[in-house]
């Protein structure tokens, strides 16, 4: 692959990004739903960045939400900003009181300037999720990104560290939260009716691959130097972002500089609901071991208990659906429409009073939203995204380097590596 410098363009947008921003900070924005009823200017004010399949699909369920108002959406493909914003339009106008004068950018910055927004929906590439995170939480706004949250360890804290500094509310978008299936699993996980838990399975892809596909023309259409941003310089190809036509997600979560693969994108929902299951949240295992072809048949994580997990298909000969928990007196699996148990009476269980209940929540926007207004923590807060995403990339370094890593969990670093 031939190699060539950030245009002079480039080093100034991502230069600028990351200058602590004077110009972008905005005073803390009371919602204005929190001061009525569906009146249009009462309503919670969004923007989004990023109008690919993903935030397209994310745009469809916040504009259904009662009490929004999508007022600014930013791409930087602009047939896709184009489309977003037919989306918006379009629905207002079948449902009156919204959508004039929606503006559209290339630029999130010119966005998270306006005064007039209170919360931001983020569904970038995962590249870009620190960035746009970060100076979002600095705007003074509320904050709903996709997962992984994190394309890297590092930039997570940082990501933590603003969004805490500057008072925000955030929402992480692993919505299998928001699903009873899920949350029974994890309450009778929690509630010992499975025993002492022994392993863990968890069904994703794998790791990313470095990018070595081939050169094509940049389309007049697409800034790519600014859809780049902070990731390394590559020639243009459409796998990585393609044509409004071709209506399927982008294979870029495949490639290392923009992805981590199957690991962060199912990770981010499978690992997020074997933390939430083990009780785990705001922490994570202590060591991770790559295959070895010998004693450890798979990728596998060690907590602090002793619990071990792994990323199998199959656990002793069964093949795993999703999220497989192992105790002494039971088994649960879980995914998406799907809830197994043994025994199978489990799976009609009622929780007692006096019992754990998990955060409950059967809308994941709704669940944002209210929070926004109570400015209390939604279900999956940016220090439950940060550690599920962290799992997940300690698993991507383990495959890379090849040998077992232990991890501190109150350093949030390798130890004596």
């Amino acid at each position: 692959m031939s190699k060539q410098p950030p245009s002079e363009s480039r080093r100034r947008f991502i230069k600028s990004s990351l200058i602590a921003g004077v110009a972008l900070a905005a005073p803390t924005i009371i919602p204005g739903r929190a001061f009525g009823q569906d009146a249009p200017s009462n309503r919670i004010t969004l923007g989004f960045i990023g109008c690919g399949k993903q935030g397209t699909y994310l745009l469809r369920g916040f504009l259904r939400e009662r009490g929004t108002q999508v007022v600014a959406l930013c791409d930087v493909d602009k047939l896709k900003l184009q489309r977003g914003l037919s989306i918006a339009q379009d629905y207002y106008a079948k449902h009156p009181g919204g959508g004039k004068g929606i503006h559209a950018t290339g630029d999130f910055r010119e966005l998270l300037a306006r005064d007039d927004i209170d919360a931001v929906v983020v569904s970038t590439p995962d590249h870009w999720h620190g960035l746009a995170v970060i100076r979002s939480a600095e705007a003074g706004k509320d904050i709903y990104c996709e997962k992984p949250l994190a394309h890297n360890i590092d930039e997570g804290k940082a990501m933590v560290a603003a969004v805490r500094r500057n008072n925000r509310v955030f929402q992480t978008g692993s919505m299998q939260r928001s699903d009873s299936k899920f949350r029974h699993a994890c309450e009778l996980v929690q509630n010992g009716y499975i025993g002492d838990i022994k392993h863990v399975a968890v069904n994703v892809g794998g790791p990313p691959a470095p990018c070595a596909l081939p050169a094509m023309p940049v389309p007049d259409y697409l800034d790519w130097e600014r859809w780049l941003g902070p990731a390394p310089w590559r020639p243009y190809n459409a796998e990585l972002s393609p044509h409004i036509t071709n209506d399927v997600f982008p294979n870029w979560r495949g490639y290392r500089d923009f992805g981590g693969g199957g690991m962060t994108d199912w990770g981010a929902h499978h690992f997020d609901i074997a933390q939430w299951g083990l009780g785990m949240d705001g922490r994570g295992p202590v060591k991770v071991i790559p295959p070895d072809g010998r004693e450890f048949k798979d990728l596998t994580y060690i907590y602090e208990n002793g619990v071990v997990m792994s990323r199998s298909s199959e656990w002793d000969g069964m093949p795993v659906n999703g999220i497989l928990f192992v105790g002494d007196k039971g088994k649960v699996m879980v995914n998406r429409g799907f809830i197994k148990t043994w025994p199978e009476r489990l799976i009609k269980q009622n929780f007692g009073p006096n019992e754990i209940h998990l955060y409950k929540s059967e809308n994941h926007y709704a669940d944002f939203l209210n929070a926004v207004r109570s400015r209390k923590k939604p279900i999956c807060d940016i220090a439950v995204g940060y550690s599920s995403a962290t799992v997940c990339l300690m698993g991507n370094i383990a495959y890379e380097l090849g040998r077992p890593l232990d991890f501190d969990q109150k350093t949030q670093k390798f130890i004596n590596d």
